[in-house]
């Protein structure tokens, strides 16, 4: 890397820009299989979400209480994670990686046979492998983001945190545009968007794509992130960003698992409708991620936490009483534009990684700690899924997200209590 680095350096226009990039990342460091299967999984992961509330909802029969109980059971790996990684602790981040990907490369092998036959075509299996994708995928978060930090130099960890969920969402962009595409093409050939044959075919291409994924990731070197890892971490420098971790999940769990079926059941959202909306998401991600990865390094990880969540409000509001406030077409616009904007804001919770790499004293603490703020976010998160189906059936979708402004209105007070960088630097300068 290091010839190339200085090559690129002499050469001009693409190859200085990729000179800047290769600066992001030590000298070292192999990046390039590692971003192939994050675009890779991020295609997989594009076709699945794309479809996966509308085929809860119109294929398999989920109502909105029913969602709130699926949604309790995906979660449950969230919840667990602290013991599912204690059980691997003497595994490097990298081999935890890739036993991840073959998890949820076997969820969406499930369900692909969820639809493809009738007799597991029923909630209780197509739970069971949604269950076992999130598995997978908890199994990832914390690592992934460990392993971007670990190749980035120490100055640019934010800006490589931004890249990876960029080409992430490049992936995404490509799955989402695909199921779009596919759907929008079977409609015009005369199949109705509630047959199961759409959906057979989104889930047989996601899977092509994750056992490729999996592939690519068994190729991947051990990174220098060694096994001697805490089975549990527990510090008191940590408690605020435990803190948030429950806010936060009590928060986000409410549009994970309630907003698109808002756009579903109260405005009739085709699953073309639902993946292009994520597609555009999936756009303003790539294209904010790395400029909220510098907003970080400038501004500090204590302005975005805050930012984010006084935004959040507006968004919470508008979830719940746009219906109310406008015509039905404009009801259906503005959650359209709010649905953007919930994702777009969401980028910044980048800052808590950022947050936990800066006062961390080593690599082990990094992936220790946000592993631990992981299932700690998830206690309330499965709790949460479960009341705020509850919530929906009994009083509407009103209660429910204005409950969510509420836990973003305490997220916010929160954060404003987080030291600043700068006064960390101080302390331990006095110590």
């Amino acid at each position: 890397m290091k010839v190339f680095h200085r090559n690129c350096k002499r050469a001009g226009g693409k190859s200085r820009l990729l000179a800047v990039f290769f600066d992001i990342y030590r000298p070292d460091a192999k990046v390039g299989r590692f971003l192939s299967v994050l675009i890779l999984s991020g295609m997989a992961f594009g076709l699945y979400r794309g479809i996966q509330d509308n085929y809860l909802a119109e294929i398999i029969h989920i109502t909105p209480f029913e969602r709130g109980i699926v949604e309790f059971f995906r979660e449950i790996p969230g919840f667990l994670l602290i013991f599912i990684l204690a059980l691997m602790y003497r595994f490097t981040d990298s081999r935890i990686f890739k036993i991840g990907i073959a998890i949820m490369t076997g969820g969406l092998a499930g369900l692909l046979l969820t639809s493809t036959s009738p007799f597991f075509m029923t909630k209780i299996f197509v739970v069971l492998f949604v269950v076992l994708f999130s598995a997978g995928e908890h199994i990832v978060m914390p690592v992934k983001a460990t392993i971007s930090m670990d190749l980035a130099r120490h100055e640019k960890t934010g800006v490589s945190l931004g890249i990876t969920n960029s080409i992430n969402q490049l992936g995404q962009i490509a799955g989402f545009i695909l199921v779009t595409g596919i759907f929008f093409v079977l409609s015009r050939i005369g199949f109705d968007r509630k047959d199961v044959l759409g959906y057979r075919i989104i889930f047989g291409m996601s899977l092509a794509l994750m056992i490729a994924t999996t592939m690519t990731a068994l190729a991947l070197r051990e990174t220098t992130l060694k096994s001697q890892r805490r089975r549990f971490y527990f510090a008191k420098k940590f408690y605020k960003f435990y803190m948030l971790e429950v806010f936060y999940g009590a928060r986000k769990q409410i549009f994970l698992t309630f907003a698109p079926y808002v756009l579903i059941l109260h405005y009739g959202a085709s699953p073309s409708i639902i993946s292009l909306l994520y597609a555009i998401c999936a756009v303003f991600g790539m294209l904010f991620s790395p400029l909220m990865g510098r907003i970080i390094d400038r501004l500090g990880y204590k302005v975005v936490m805050v930012a984010d969540t006084l935004i959040l409000i507006v968004v919470c509001l508008l979830y719940g009483f746009s219906h109310r406030l406008f015509s039905v077409r404009i009801a259906f616009a503005v959650i359209c534009c709010n649905f953007i904007l919930d994702s777009i804001i969401s980028i910044a919770s980048m800052a808590s990684n950022v947050y936990v790499q800066r006062i961390a004293s080593n690599q082990e603490e990094i992936t220790a700690t946000l592993s631990t703020g992981i299932s700690v976010n998830h206690v309330i998160s499965i709790f949460v899924a479960l009341l705020g189906g509850w919530i929906w059936k009994v009083t509407g979708i009103e209660v429910l997200f204005s409950l969510s402004a509420f836990m973003g209105l305490l997220n916010s007070i929160y954060a404003a209590t987080i030291k600043k960088e700068e006064e960390y630097k101080i302390d331990k300068a006095i110590e």
